[in-house]
């Protein structure tokens, strides 16, 4: 017998598959969630490519993510095999709307074209009541752009953390960490095999010759 709600179910299945576009993609996320994972210090820097894996993204999406975020001050770089990413200031000192502009951006919640001027009753030359300050449609747009940048302003990496901290067992930080901290050593170590494995080579040509 055909299960009747099937049917219902593949659409909601496609409804919730085809989700509109949004203000901000998915770079963001990734990059807040990046600083997120930079918050408690290393004695080594963290790569691009580590937070890249930690968190399943494009390697090649992380690399575009990070220099934008030095260049706006946030979180600082150093060069080399041992090279990677720290905070450049407190997490207090860092909020969401910082992060969100220097990857994506100042962007406008809505691009008024001023329609009320373009009614076919006015014949090309509308009068002074309908073009007189700012339009109705386009004030509201930018009220809640306001109030769209003045929470993300407000809401910091600290406060970020705060509540991620009360979710998330103690011990998963200790494994993150405990990650990040393998992988530079792992890249040390790759980095003193590759130099001596260098240097055996260049002593055996010059027995040969």
């Amino acid at each position: 017998m055909t299960n009747p709600t099937k049917p219902r179910d593949l659409i909601n299945t496609a409804a919730h598959s085809a989700r509109p576009p949004s203000l901000y993609g998915a770079t963001v996320e990734y990059g807040i969630h990046c600083m997120m994972y930079l918050i408690q210090p290393r004695a080594k820097p963290v790569s691009s490519r580590d937070l890249a894996e930690l968190q399943g993204v494009p390697v090649t999406l992380m690399a575009r993510i990070m220099p934008r975020l030095e260049k706006a001050g946030i979180v600082v770089s150093t060069s080399g095999i041992n090279g990677g990413y720290r905070l450049a200031k407190e997490p207090r000192e860092v909020t969401v709307l910082d992060i969100v502009d220097a990857i994506d951006g100042r962007k406008n919640l809505f691009d008024c074209k001023d329609v009320r001027e373009n009614c076919l009753l006015f014949g090309g030359a509308p009068p002074a009541w309908i073009t007189k300050g700012v339009c109705g449609i386009h004030a509201v747009m930018l009220r809640a752009q306001k109030s769209m940048r003045k929470e993300m302003a407000r809401t910091t990496l600290e406060d970020l953390s705060g509540a991620f901290g009360g979710l998330a067992p103690a011990q998963f930080g200790e494994d993150v960490g405990a990650w990040l901290d393998n992988r530079a050593t792992n890249r040390e170590v790759t980095r003193i095999s590759a130099v001596k494995d260098s240097s055996r080579k260049r002593v055996r040509r010059g027995q040969q010759d």
